[in-house]
């Protein structure tokens, strides 16, 4: 019993990193809500941008860590920019996107509608980085968010679930890992190949009509493998290889939603395709 304990513990903390989508220190506790000029609530959409931008982290980000590049960049160019925490656990500061990815969905939901009031407009653009470019597609799918969104933009998203190179398939040799690590932290487990959520999810098809979808993914990602699995298939998706854009763009997984301004700047022609210009690797 004790060596299978001993097991568990040392195969769940090595999921939790590889599913983690933040290197950066996690903010202070008091932090300011508005920081650099994203969520400002009193910010109204300009004619050029008619529509707000919501960004939503990936596991163990949050609301300021995971956009502390890409929201200044935004708002730079003019948008309305917010963020949100989803997904946080008891006793889990500043770490989120660990509790069930449905009940996510729903924080995600209720933020939306939010940003909705405060800017007075119909729809938002989605913008999220791995497991939060999943996760609005169960928003829209099963929580009334399809009427909502005009776009939604995923910076390697585990849209089909990942398999961490094999290392999920390890959970059968280390008894009792599953289920502790469903119990303790379920967000994870949803984001494994084949679990319950993603299935669901992925049945009938990968979109829902009305949305506009744009997926980048970077063939060095080391979280959502094989990288493809990111991809969507649909009447109305672009899917893109960071490298296809950049040959000498080296970024991985967290690289590609926290500093890459090539994805950077791909975002921005997917949130306004009809000022779209080229992306490459001079691309600022």
């Amino acid at each position: 019993m004790k060596l299978r304990w001993s097991r568990t513990l040392i195969l769940l903390p090595a999921l939790a990193l590889a599913l983690g989508v933040t290197t950066t220190a996690p903010a202070a506790a008091d932090a300011p809500t508005v920081r650099s000029g994203w969520n400002n609530y009193s910010c109204k959409p300009s004619a050029d941008h008619p529509r707000p931008v919501v960004l939503v982290h990936g596991t163990l980000g949050n609301s300021v860590d995971n956009w502390l590049g890409l929201a200044p960049y935004l708002v730079a160019r003019g948008y309305c920019v917010f963020s949100l925490d989803y997904g946080q656990l008891p006793g889990v500061p500043f770490f989120h996107g660990l509790g069930p990815v449905d009940a996510s969905a729903q924080q995600l939901a209720a933020y939306v509608d939010r940003v909705l009031a405060a800017t007075g407009t119909s729809k938002v653009d989605l913008v999220g980085h791995s497991q939060g470019g999943m996760m609005p597609r169960v928003y829209m799918k099963f929580h009334g968010g399809a009427g909502k969104v005009n776009a939604l933009v995923g910076l390697a998203p585990d849209n089909h679930g990942t398999d961490l190179n094999g290392l999920t398939r390890l959970l059968a040799y280390f008894p009792g890992a599953k289920q502790y690590l469903d119990k303790l932290t379920p967000g994870l487990s949803d984001q494994i190949a084949g679990s319950e959520v993603l299935n669901r999810l992925n049945e009938g098809g990968d979109t829902v009509p009305g949305v506009h979808y744009t997926v980048i993914a970077t063939k060095y990602d080391e979280v959502v493998t094989p990288y493809r699995t990111a991809f969507l298939d649909g009447p109305d998706v672009r899917n893109v290889v960071l490298q296809d854009l950049c040959s000498a763009d080296y970024s991985e997984h967290v690289a590609i939603g926290i500093l890459d301004r090539v994805a950077f700047h791909e975002t921005a022609n997917a949130l306004d395709p009809a000022h779209a210009t080229p992306t490459t690797c001079a691309s600022r």
